[in-house]
């Protein structure tokens, strides 16, 4: 049997997964003739028959399903060893880019990033704000290098570490209802109510929003303490990270409606970063260091979980 190429398989797995030569050939960036001969090319040299051509769309062939699960394997080990050598060749990097999303205690993550970047003085660090899909976008388009922000865990383009749990808690301000507050207040009662909600902070993804009530009035903030502050001048009620108003509710400065209705909710904010992207020698410095501080530096947040 003739040894087949890299090149025959990047084609045949483009192929597969694009359903067409030409949608393959444009992920490729190459012709369709070119796509078509190497993939023709490798089945004559397996002297199998890979592909099922003979419907509206391509199909895999039972021999060409066993195969491509083996050719998966390898194209991702060479993927993987692509983007090792990558990093290799990188020298130290005068920058990083870092999103801190809106339910991240400052305090705390701030601390954790002073903490690095005194260690490395010849990198700068830019950090940005963003709130709900803001650091996703950011990521996904290139324009940061590690979020700190709360995420899909069943993404694969994704690498995590989880840090600690946030309990987001619905609350009022005293006298802020015209009726008693209890854990029983139904979204028809709080229709009638000014919501204030956290301003998606994405360019181009579309906005998304917690928590509404649907048809009640609303105003948006920028940011978390913005919408504290106008809940507690009775100008709004909404939903807030329970490590921002544990000292108010406590102090009965602020009241939980918590209840069958308004459950409020629960996620976990996570260092993420894309699993395929090249990183460079202080990124890969600043992971190792997030993955051993996580499980010391939150324990007050809640029992904080391994590296994922």
């Amino acid at each position: 049997m003739e040894r087949f190429t890299l090149h025959e398989l990047q084609c045949f797995d483009a192929v597969v997964r694009a359903g067409s030569f030409q949608a393959a050939a444009a992920t490729l960036h190459r012709t369709h003739p070119a796509v078509f001969a190497s993939v023709s090319k490798l089945e004559r040299k397996l002297g199998l028959q890979l592909l099922d051509r003979s419907g509206y769309r391509i199909a895999l062939t039972q021999a060409g399903r066993s195969f491509h699960a083996r050719a998966q394997s390898l194209l991702r080990d060479m993927e993987g060893l692509h983007v090792h050598a990558t990093q290799l060749s990188m020298g130290e990097e005068s920058e990083l880019r870092i999103v801190v999303g809106d339910l991240c205690p400052l305090t705390v993550t701030l601390g954790l990033l002073r903490e690095f970047f005194n260690a490395h003085p010849g990198t700068q660090l830019n950090l940005f704000f963003e709130a709900i899909s803001g650091p996703w976008e950011r990521l996904f388009d290139g324009d940061a290098d590690l979020i700190l922000h709360h995420i899909d865990k069943s993404d694969t383009r994704l690498e995590h570490v989880t840090l600690y749990p946030v309990n987001v808690v619905p609350v009022v301000a005293p006298g802020f209802l015209a009726f008693p507050v209890s854990d029983d207040i139904t979204p028809e009662q709080m229709r009638g109510y000014v919501q204030c909600i956290i301003r998606d902070s994405s360019r181009h993804s579309p906005p998304r929003d917690y928590f509404l009530v649907e048809g009640a009035r609303s105003w948006t903030v920028s940011d978390q303490l913005m919408k504290k502050e106008i809940i507690l001048q009775g100008m709004g009620w909404g939903h807030m990270p329970g490590f921002l108003v544990e000292r108010e509710l406590r102090e009965g400065r602020l009241l939980s409606i918590r209840g069958r209705h308004f459950p409020g909710g629960e996620t976990d904010i996570v260092a993420a970063r894309l699993r395929n992207k090249p990183h460079g020698p202080v990124a890969g410095r600043l992971w190792e260091y997030i993955a051993e501080q996580a499980p010391v530096l939150f324990r007050g947040a809640g029992e904080p979980a391994s590296p994922q």
